[in-house]
Formats: C-alpha cells, structure tokens, sequence
C-alpha cells in the first residue's frame, strides 16, 4: 500500500521560511516522480515542483521559480519542499504526490500522479 505524509506546514509571517517533508511507503522515491502541488479556497489545484525518478532532474512551476527547492533523500524516502521569501499568496494546503517514474503526461499536470497525501497547510500571514 502506497501512502504519502506530508507535515511541516504552518503559520508563517511574509517573507518567513518553511520546510515541507513527505514521507513516502510503498515507494522508493528514487523510482518514483515526487511532485508537490497546492491548492487555495477557491482556486485550481497549482504544480509547485517536481523531481523525476531517473536522473533527479527538477521542475518548478511560475510561482515556486527562485523561491523554492525540491529535494529527495533516498535513504530517508523522503522529499522536501524549502520555501523562503513566503507572501501571503502562498497560503495554501500543499499537497506530495506521487506517479509512475516513465510517463507521456507532463509533470505539471496532476492526473500524472496517481499517489497524494492529505495535504498540510501553509498559513503565510502578519
């Protein structure tokens, strides 16, 4: 059984840093793509970043570019989010998924990844 737990979110004020952990079982996260998405009240779910299977190589969506950094410890199963320079537009539940490692889906699109966690929420407020 696959299962992804997400924790490290909380209340933030602008400008602050957190780091997002998601510990993944019943994968390895080196075989697998690892993606964080968010999603605000009323809003779409939105692509943060992704980390393929293979060679590691990472992708970020328009708002994580220069802020964030995705990471994984093979050893730890684990993948991280850092976040730094957070604004109140960041607020959201940040949710970690997971998909199959060789797929014709972009990784940006959330069908890709058929794995989510229960997602933990970012508060970015003064």
């Amino acid at each position: 059984q696959v299962n992804l737990i997400e924790s490290g979110g909380g209340l933030v004020p602008p400008g602050g840093s957190l780091r997002l952990s998601c510990v993944l079982s019943g994968r390895t996260v080196s075989t697998y793509a690892m993606a964080w998405f968010r999603q605000a009240p009323g809003k779409e779910r939105e692509f943060v970043a992704a980390i393929n299977a293979r060679y590691g190589k990472i992708y970020y969506g328009t708002s994580a570019k220069g802020r964030f950094t995705i990471s994984r410890d093979n050893a730890d199963n684990t993948v991280y989010l850092q976040m730094n320079s957070l604004q109140p537009d960041d607020t959201a539940v940040y949710y970690c998924a997971t998909g199959p490692g060789d797929s014709g889906s972009p990784y940006y699109v959330p069908a890709r990844y058929d794995y989510w966690g229960q997602g933990t929420q970012v508060t970015v407020s003064s």
